[in-house]
């Protein structure tokens, strides 16, 4: 069966179908409805035998990339412009389809935000690489 990623994104994807607030400026029972509501979609693909993972991310972050032979890493926080698309989190899925994956995908757009609208969030889609699709 394949597997997918369904990315959370902070900001950044095609325009917001609403444009709510980040999560920080939130009533605090907002918050509540909306982490139960990511708690019930792990629950649902855990009984459906389609749950690999899941994880949130804060949005404090640091960019890192190999500093040479004798040198230590380099570090930033990332004054880069891509920065602004940063992960929030993700649930790595194992599915019978890509439909299924867009379909989960889908349920998972409709978590509730501020006054528990659903957010209509977008949900970036992304097959993990088999060792197959990585020899075509």
């Amino acid at each position: 069966m394949p597997k997918y990623l369904l990315l959370k994104h902070y900001r950044g994807g095609p325009e917001p179908h609403h444009p709510f607030p980040p999560m920080d400026q939130w009533a605090p029972e907002d918050v509540e409805a909306h982490m139960a509501f990511q708690k019930h979609v792990k629950e649902l693909l855990e009984r459906n035998g389609e749950y690999v993972d899941a994880q949130a991310l804060t949005p404090t972050r640091t960019w890192v990339r190999y500093g040479g032979p004798d040198a230590a890493p380099v570090t930033t926080d990332g004054p880069l412009p891509e920065t602004s698309d940063l992960v929030a989190g993700w649930y790595m899925i194992d599915v019978d389809s890509h439909e299924r994956a867009l379909e989960l995908a889908a349920y998972v757009s409709s978590e509730p935000g501020p006054g528990r609208e659903p957010l209509y969030e977008w949900i970036d889609v992304r097959e993990v690489m088999s060792e197959a699709s990585a020899n075509d």
